[in-house]
């Protein structure tokens, strides 16, 4: 399959899934979170292994990982689920110093992410890694705003469609077809078409107890809120106001085409073209193991992969800077 039509499917994915999220943008969600999402994680993390994770230095790539699980950390220490009891209080301390700093570790690592695809010399990377905390601590000191931006929107709304929307833009400007650039369009226009489109609240009262229950539990409320009061939202915030659900439609479309758009190129990115029958075999059994994680207790499920989503997330950094380097020299005239 070509690039062409490749760009054809997925102008009909995009379309697909915006219809979808207007009709079931909770149901749709949690649908494509429990069974898209783990199968992508597990394949991308195979294949920037085997892209050396489009770093000079692929050494350093575990400082990525090892930020990812921090990250993750607090979700662990948090679950009663697992003990019935609750966390120690040294524990209790230490989860919350991780959440306080966990935009500076978000923005630590995509500023670090641009040194580690320019330079290879240890010292230049440490040089850089520090600069990196330079730039980071004082900018969400005095930027409060942006350090509420960069912890709830740089892992979720930002790597699944603005970075989505970066990479289609990259492939696009080579290969100039014109249904890549039709898909483009339409993805930017997505969210202004969900904006201005009228919806009743009514409509969206119905749902599946697991639905809801997986909705809650999965933390994404407090995403949709602070995306409600960034968009000018007021008054106590109410998950079936007209806004709160424009966002939730927005949230289903974004994620579900990001997965699909992964699985949709996998011709052209060649994904699969590494994948041996023994590492076929383990990615399934644990996507399968995840899968049925998610079904038998929703909550259990995120935070058990809450480690490999945000593991994911931090190492694409690399992949997301190599994007905007790309566009960046493609939108340079020529001498």
């Amino acid at each position: 399959m070509n690039t062409k039509d490749i760009d054809l499917i997925n102008v009909l994915l995009i379309i697909i899934s915006l219809a979808l999220a207007f009709n079931v943008p909770f149901g749709l969600f949690i649908f494509s979170y429990v069974l898209l999402g783990p199968l992508h994680y597990l394949t991308e993390i195979n294949w920037l292994r085997e892209k050396s994770y489009f770093v000079k230095n692929k050494q350093w790539i575990w400082i990525l990982v090892g930020f990812g699980l921090l990250i993750s950390l607090p979700f662990f220490f948090n679950a009663k689920e697992f003990t019935g009891e609750k966390p120690a209080g040294f524990i209790v301390d230490f989860s919350q110093f991780l959440q306080g700093y966990s935009d500076e570790i978000l923005l630590v690592s995509l500023l670090f992410a641009v040194g580690l695809i320019h330079f290879k010399n240890r010292y230049h990377l440490l040089l850089f890694f520090v600069a990196s905390i330079v730039i980071a601590i004082p900018l969400l000191y005095y930027l409060p705003m942006f350090a509420i931006a960069v912890l709830f929107f740089l892992p979720t709304v930002v790597h699944v469609y603005c970075f989505t929307l970066l990479f289609m833009l990259y492939g696009t400007m080579q290969s100039r077809n014109k249904a890549g650039v039709v898909a483009i369009v339409l993805l930017i226009l997505a969210p202004v078409i969900i904006a201005m489109s009228h919806i009743e609240p009514s409509e969206y009262f119905t749902m599946r107890d697991y639905t809801k229950t997986s909705y809650i539990d999965s933390g994404f409320g407090a995403v949709n809120l602070k995306a409600v009061a960034f968009l000018g939202g007021t008054g106590e915030f109410n998950i079936f106001s007209q806004i709160a659900i424009k966002v939730q439609i927005f949230l289903a479309f974004a994620y579900t085409y990001h997965y699909l758009n992964w699985f949709s190129k996998t011709s052209v990115i060649g994904w699969n073209k590494n994948l041996s029958r023994s590492k076929s075999k383990t990615i399934l059994f644990i996507w399968l193991a995840s899968v049925a994680l998610y079904l038998y207790n929703f909550k259990v499920g995120f935070i058990v992969l809450s480690s490999l989503s945000l593991m994911h997330v931090f190492l694409e950094f690399p992949l997301n800077v190599t994007s905007i380097k790309g566009i960046l020299l493609k939108l340079k005239p020529s001498r």
